[in-house]
This record gives C-alpha cells, structure tokens and sequence, in this order.
C-alpha cells in the first residue's frame, strides 16, 4: 500500500527513467513512422509490377499509413501509447522530450532511405518489405521499456475504479442476473467514460480536431510522390531516395531544435502560435513544388519542407496537453491520430487521381498546400476570437464595477473581490458582537 500511495503522489520527473520512455519512444518512431514513409520507395516498383495508374497505387501507403494512425490497429498499439507516456514522465521540458522521441521518425527515413533502395535492387521489392518486417520485431524490446507511473491529478480515478470494481462484484454475488447489477455497471461505464472523454465537448479540442484533418490531408502525399515526382523531372532513383534521407534527417533537427526552442523562457506561452507558423510554412512549400523541376532546387524544399514538418509533428501533443491537460492526454492523443488516419487513407488516392487525370503533379500540390494553410488559419482565427472575447469580458466587468476581478475559463466569469469583500464584513461583524458580550 505504501508503493500504491507513493505512485499516486508522484510529480512528472522530468528526467530520471522518463530519459528511457523517451528512448523507447524514439526507437519506436523508427520502427512505425519512418518505416511507414520509406514505403513511397516502393511506388514505383509496385506500379510498375501490378501495371495500375497513380490513383490505385497509392491506397498500398494509404492503408498502411492510415493503419497506423487508427488507435487500436497495427502500429499505433505501439505509437499512440509510447507517445502519450514521454507526456506523463515530463512538464517543464516536455517539448524537448517530445522532440527527441519524435526524431526517430527522420533519423529512420534518412537511414532507411538508402537501405531500402538498395534492398530493392539486391532482393527485390518482396525480400525488402521480408527484412523490414524483421526489423519492425524490435517494437517488443521498445514496449519492455515503458514503466507506468501515476501522477497527482489521476490519483482519484483508480480509487474510483476501486470502488466501482468492489460494488460491482458485490452485487453480481448477491444476484447474478439482477437488474440493479446491470444498472450500476451502466453507471460506472458511463461515468468512466464522460471523464475520460469530457475533452471532446470542450470548443477548444473541437476546433484542434476539424484543423488537424485538414492538416493530415496536406502532410500524407508528399511522402508518397516526391520519389516519383522527382523520377519525372529527370532526377535518378538513388538522387530521388537521396531526396527522401535530406528529408528526414532535417526533420531530425527540426523536432530537436523546435522542441528546444518552444521550450525556452521566451516562447514558452506561445508554442501554440508556433504549431500554427510551422503547418502554414508547410503549407506555403507545397504552392512552391510544382515550380522546382531540378535537384538543385528540389534539395533547398526537402530542407524547408522537412525541418517545418519536425517542428509542427513535435508540437502536435504539446498543443493537444495544453488543450485538455496530462490526465487525458493520452486519450485526446488517441482521437487525434485516429483523425489523422481518416485523410491519410483518402488523400493519396486523390492525389494520385489529380495526378491520372491532369497529366502533372500541379493541382494535388496545390490541393495540399491550400488544405495545410487552412488548417493553421483556422486554428489561428479560433485563437483571435477566443482572445477577443476574453478582452470584451474584461472592459465590461472594468466598466460595471472598478473592483471586479475577472477570472475567466472560457465564458464562465468569478467575482473574487467582491466575494472577499462580504467575508471581511462578516467576520467584523462577529468579532464586535462578541467583544459585546464580554
């Protein structure tokens, strides 16, 4: 019992065994992420082996990309999990924790990158997807690495559960087949529920889900046509897997050095505001790609596109923990990347179809890009008016009454002096009535 009340008493680290979650995490990325990514190097030889057009082609990344994402299926039994942990083991460097764990994703493609094409040229595309499944066997020395740890503010839900458990099998004793069973289970289902889902009714999260699926939509093609795109202008297939190493190793330093820097004294209240600069940066690379038609200028745009999709992909869960805190981040986490799976199964498939029906490349970059900028506008135009209603709150309570403090937690306002005021009265009140009596 003393262990169990230590546990529930417990601080985020900060360091500590957090630093091996963190590396769990890491290698897990690599495993999921960057493993995911490297399947466009399979692209071209699967077109080629099934003779499809673009569209077809595609939905091979799309469902395993989309796989990936779903919580519950494939690998996000391990990603969603390993990500929601490196939140419950850091507070104060939670960005930087975030970004390192992140990293994995662009050290897996610039290692794997070549590999893979190598692997293909050496025991064809079957003998490569054979050996990469063999590696993705280490996401089970990951898993032995995440040790659960209770914090202070979920020290009431096991008590809960506790309760819920012991009631529960009490009545089921009594009277297996019971009614009153059957409605108390329903009770505590549903109230386990509403509280570790309450965030989705929150506007906040709301807003965060509708830009995240347009986000999604713009970030999944890329990774899927820059290997062709770059064949079709003439650049050759280890340049064009080179293109895909360039990516992932600024994506490396995009997740360390964005995560470091959110997490400074100066930016440390507007890492909101960065996630946004840095999907509206990805965005405007996409309008730019459909302009760079060599290796020269493709090799600049990897740089760009890459360092910007570490920054936002590392701010993803620091801005989804500021939205509905530690206690359900790991189950906000969840939504989030099941959101992610629904344009990362779609967007391919249409882009290929842009791709089939045009005869370029132009309008499914266009389509991302717009769809990218969107989602940053849309969560920036959420954050101005959320801002400006609080200021309006504010002047009125300032004009009604000088000495009103607003407290404000989304529309609901506190009067705090006005409520000390009436305390002091009382308790002067009492202390000359009894200085009466004596």
């Amino acid at each position: 019992m003393a262990k169990v009340n230590r546990a529930r008493s417990t601080s985020p680290p900060d360091g500590g065994w957090g630093w091996m979650i963190v590396a769990g995490c890491f290698l897990v990325t690599i495993c999921t992420r960057a493993v995911t990514r490297c399947i466009s190097i399979f692209f071209v030889e699967f077109q080629t082996y099934f003779s499809q057009d673009y569209a077809q082609t595609a939905w091979i990344h799309s469902i395993v990309d989309c796989v990936t994402m779903l919580c519950g299926l494939g690998f996000a039994l391990c990603y969603s999990p390993a990500i929601a942990m490196v939140g419950k083991y850091f507070s104060r460097r939670k960005a930087l924790a975030y970004g390192i764990s992140m990293s994995g994703s662009g050290i897996g493609i610039f290692i794997l990158a070549p590999v893979v094409q190598l692997l293909i040229e050496q025991f064809s595309w079957r003998g490569a997807l054979l050996i990469l499944g063999g590696f993705v066997l280490n996401l089970c020395v990951c898993g032995a690495l995440m040790r659960p740890i209770t914090l202070k503010e979920d020290h009431s839900t096991p008590e809960q559960n506790h309760v819920c458990r012991t009631q529960t099998q009490d009545l089921k004793q009594g009277s297996p087949c019971s009614t009153w069973t059957k409605k108390w289970v329903h009770t505590c289902l549903c109230g386990s529920l509403q509280q570790e889902y309450s965030f989705l009714l929150m506007s906040d999260f709301v807003v965060l889900a509708i830009s995240v699926l347009f986000m999604a939509y713009g970030c999944s093609p890329l990774f899927v046509y820059l290997v062709p795109y770059a064949l079709s202008v003439g650049v050759s297939h280890q340049q064009a897997a080179f293109l895909m190493s360039i990516l992932g190793v600024i994506d490396i330093i995009g997740n360390i050095t964005f995560g470091w820097l959110t997490d400074r004294r100066c930016l440390k209240n507007y890492q909101y505001v960065c996630y946004l600069f840095a999907v509206g940066l990805d965005g405007l690379c996409y309008l730019c790609l459909p302009m760079l038609q060599s290796l020269p200028l493709l090799v600049p745009f990897a740089c760009t596109f890459g360092y910007f999709d570490g920054a936002y992909v590392t701010l993803i869960p620091v801005v989804t923990a500021e939205i509905v805190g530690t206690t359900s981040l790991s189950s906000a986490l969840g939504v989030v990347y099941f959101l992610h799976a629904v344009p990362y199964l779609v967007s391919p498939p249409i882009a290929g179809w842009l791709v089939d029906t045009t005869g370029s490349y132009t309008a499914a970059f266009l389509l991302c890009g717009f769809s990218m900028i969107f989602s940053s506008v849309l969560l920036a135009f959420a954050r101005l008016m959320k801002k400006m209603k609080k200021t309006q709150l504010r002047f009125l309570a300032k004009e009604s009454d000088p000495k009103l403090q607003l407290w404000t937690n989304g529309s609901v306002a506190y009067s705090v002096t006005r409520e000390l005021d009436q305390r002091d009265g009382e308790s002067v009140a009492i202390a000359m009535l009894g200085s009466n009596l004596t």
